[in-house]
């Protein structure tokens, strides 16, 4: 790695606090930053996150895209981790630490309010970010893309009558322009717009050697992407932050719980089923990231924006760039751990990282 990835986790704690600090020192500059948006997608954030997720779709060979059946294991434990486990599993810490362990020091009127917007933050998949941490941890990038595309299909069945059970609410109003709107900005065009760029530049003379430069220049683009979408990020939240610290803190701990869990979980389930290295690290991030523009649409849609559901699902936002970081970090540093397994394939052999 070179010294800008190896101290990533101090450019990110420094982004951070610049990002508080500025929300609070220039109110009015997030708030009017904060107000550009389309169905609850901030515009800036979604400009950023093509910056972030396009050196990833670089790297797709859509002609190749039928080989992703043979991580069909990969696929499958994704699929049980994001729809058995997640929603559940994060039901259960809510329950645990907003009605008991934490109860004490949260507004009690808001108690109903916070659990319910941490089940609708677990109940939405990850979707764009989900290039950006399989790209940290070079993942394969057509089974990242195929998994994402699949989860989405099913969210738009799946996603009200999961919410709709674990609150207990007969109907929900899903949000579905937030969630179509969100399928084309983070998927469709930027997949598109890749996939265009990548045909382009292997058509010129020496055209795999400019694809290669076209990425490598990319992904220090999307490196710097992702630290000014943090300040953004926590720039937004900076007066919340400064004056609901304990709130915020207490709600962040369930969400960082259920990250490390579900990770972890489908990381040893893909150990388990031999998946190579390269598929289960992208299965972990994508079994506990959240699609958290479509949770806070929700949130607001069905308990107002003032509410602690709300906040609950912003919490989700804050801590979900350093929680999958943490993740990300975590798989890449048991890579060998990981192999050892009889019976899994090396990387180097199934899952090469030179481009196609």
């Amino acid at each position: 790695m070179n010294l800008f990835e190896r101290y990533l986790s101090l450019w990110v704690a420094l982004c951070i606090v610049i990002g508080i600090g500025l929300g609070h020192k220039f109110p009015d500059l997030f708030i009017h930053i904060a107000q550009w948006e389309i169905a609850h997608i901030n515009l800036a954030v979604a400009i950023l996150v093509w910056f972030m997720i396009i050196p990833m779709l670089l790297k797709i060979d859509l002609s190749a895209l039928s080989q992703v059946k043979q991580y069909w294991r990969g696929i499958a434990v994704t699929l049980f981790v994001n729809w058995a486990v997640k929603p559940f599993s994060m039901a259960l810490l809510a329950w645990l630490f907003i009605y008991f362990l934490f109860s004490d020091w949260l507004p009690h009127d808001q108690l109903d309010s916070y659990v319910a917007g941490l089940i609708i933050l677990a109940a939405a998949p990850c979707t764009a970010m989900v290039f950006v941490w399989s790209q940290l941890m070079r993942g394969e990038p057509h089974f990242t893309l195929s998994q994402v595309a699949l989860n989405d299909i099913i969210m738009v069945f799946a996603f009200a009558p999961l919410v709709a059970l674990l609150l207990g609410i007969s109907s929900i109003t899903v949000p579905w322009d937030t969630l179509l709107l969100s399928v084309l900005l983070y998927i469709a065009a930027p997949l598109l717009i890749a996939n265009l760029w990548r045909r382009w530049l292997l058509a010129q003379q020496e055209g795999q050697k400019k694809l290669t430069t076209a990425i490598n220049y990319a992904q220090k683009l999307s490196m710097i992407a992702l630290l000014v979408t943090l300040i953004l990020l926590f720039g937004f939240q900076g007066e919340q932050i400064i004056m609901q610290p304990l709130v915020i803190l207490l709600l962040a701990i369930p969400i960082l719980l259920q990250v490390i869990f579900n990770a972890g979980l489908a990381y040893w389930l893909n150990r388990k089923v031999n998946s190579p290295h390269c598929v289960a690290g992208p299965s972990a991030l994508i079994g506990a990231s959240n699609f958290f523009e479509l949770a806070v649409a929700t949130a607001i849609a069905l308990f107002g924006f003032n509410s602690g559901a709300a906040l609950a699902t912003v919490v989700g936002v804050l801590i979900e760039v350093p929680a999958m970081l943490l993740a990300v970090h975590f798989v890449n540093r048991s890579l060998n751990w990981y192999e050892a397994k009889p019976g899994i394939q090396l990387t180097s052999e199934c899952c090469p990282t030179q481009i196609k």
